[in-house]
C-alpha cells in the first residue's frame, strides 16, 4: 500500500523551477455579503490562469477570471458578476499538493436584485484575501479556496464584504 502511495505521488505534478503553465478553470462559487440577514447563493466561475515555478516548492500564479457572486434573502437575490485577478503564492507540501495564499482585486461588472439594475449602489473595485489548497495529478487540478472579502461593497457606508468558497477543476498546459 505505501509503495503503491508513494508511486502516485511521484506521478504527480512537481513545481519545476523556470516552468511555466496555463490552465483553463472551471467551477462553483458559494458567495455571500456580510449583510445581517444575507445567505449564500451558487454561482459559477470561468476563466484561466497561468503559474511560474520561482523554487522547487514555491511558485506564483495569477488569473483573470468572471465570477457569479453576490447573496441570498429570504425573498430575493443579489446577482454580482465580478472580473477577479487572484495573484497567488503557491507552496507544494508535497509533489501535487499546494497550499496558496495572495491578493485579489475585483472588478465588479454587473448587480441586479429583483431584476433590477443596482450596479451604482456598489463598488466597482472589490479587494479579497483568498487561501486554499490544490491537488494536481497527470495535469487535472482540483482546487478549494476561501476569498475573504477586505473592501466594504455597498457605497451606502454599510460595511458588509464580500465571502466566497470557491471549488474548481483545471487542466494544465505546461509551456
Amino acid at each position: 500500500m505505501v509503495a503503491v502511495m508513494m508511486s502516485a505521488m511521484s506521478m504527480s505534478a512537481q513545481n519545476d523551477v523556470g516552468q511555466f503553465s496555463v490552465a483553463p478553470v472551471v467551477g462553483l462559487n458559494f458567495a455571500k455579503m456580510t449583510f445581517d440577514d444575507a445567505k449564500f447563493k451558487t454561482g459559477v466561475q470561468i476563466g484561466a490562469v497561468a503559474e511560474y515555478g520561482l523554487l522547487e516548492k514555491l511558485g506564483l500564479s495569477a488569473g483573470l477570471v468572471y465570477s457569479m457572486q453576490g447573496t441570498k434573502f429570504d425573498n430575493e437575490s443579489l446577482k454580482a458578476n465580478y472580473l477577479n485577478v487572484p495573484v497567488l503564492a503557491n507552496y507544494y507540501v508535497i509533489p501535487g499538493l499546494a497550499v496558496k495564499a495572495g491578493l485579489q482585486p475585483g472588478f465588479l461588472l454587473s448587480a441586479k436584485m429583483g431584476g433590477e439594475d443596482v450596479k451604482d449602489e456598489l463598488k466597482s473595485f472589490d479587494l479579497s484575501i483568498p487561501v486554499g489548497v490544490s491537488y494536481e495529478y497527470q495535469n487535472f487540478v482540483v482546487d478549494a479556496r476561501y476569498n475573504l472579502g477586505v473592501t466594504k461593497v455597498s457605497k451606502d457606508g454599510d460595511s458588509a464584504k464580500n465571502q466566497v468558497v470557491q471549488l474548481t477543476l483545471a487542466y494544465k498546459f505546461k509551456l
